[in-house]
């Protein structure tokens, strides 16, 4: 484990070798915020293990290639559901031309709203990679694996054409 460590500092020191930190005078402070008369109520997020860390190596998957996963231990007819499109979702997310990072925080968002909604189908689209600088579906692969890691999602599949094939995702989420 020591070896690890000494590895990963050695490879930290190396990406930062050309970095330089920031003068005094280039460094903006940011705004004092007004105190509000009332505090502001925000609504308890549901726990999340794992978070939208950018993973580098992520298995690919094709632009036309349909995905499903599902928990073990759900109805098979639920399941059959989900593919089928017959739960209609109840929200929708355009994830089209964001970052890997935007992507991420407005689909951790929005999954956690549409839980504290008490919505229980969802749909994302993520597009099919086809204008993506890499040429295949870069926010696709990502959001497979994310979607898999995050226990509040129970299944998803690819939606049907209607509601943007093999661009988008039906998302079942636990109940809270």
């Amino acid at each position: 484990m020591g070896k690890d460590k000494d590895n990963d500092a050695e490879l930290f020191r190396q990406m930062m070798a050309g970095v330089k930190p920031l003068s005094a005078e280039e460094r903006v402070a940011p705004p004092t915020p007004r105190a509000s008369a009332k505090p502001r109520q925000t609504p308890a997020r549901p726990p999340s293990n794992a978070g939208f860390a950018i993973r580098e190596h992520v298995p690919d998957v094709a632009p036309e290639e349909a995905l499903f996963f599902a928990r073990s231990g759900l109805q098979t007819r639920l399941l059959h559901r989900l593919k089928r499109g017959e739960l209609r979702p109840e929200a929708r997310l355009d994830l089209h031309g964001l970052t890997i990072a935007e992507a991420g925080a407005q689909l951790m968002d929005f999954l956690g709203q549409s839980q504290i909604q008490g919505l229980r189908c969802v749909c994302v689209v993520h597009g099919k990679g086809h204008r993506s600088a890499e040429g295949r579906p870069v926010l696709k692969a990502q959001i497979n694996q994310w979607l898999r890691d995050m226990p509040e999602v129970l299944a998803f599949a690819t939606t049907l054409p209607k509601d943007g094939g093999a661009g988008a995702m039906y998302i079942l989420l636990r109940r809270q």
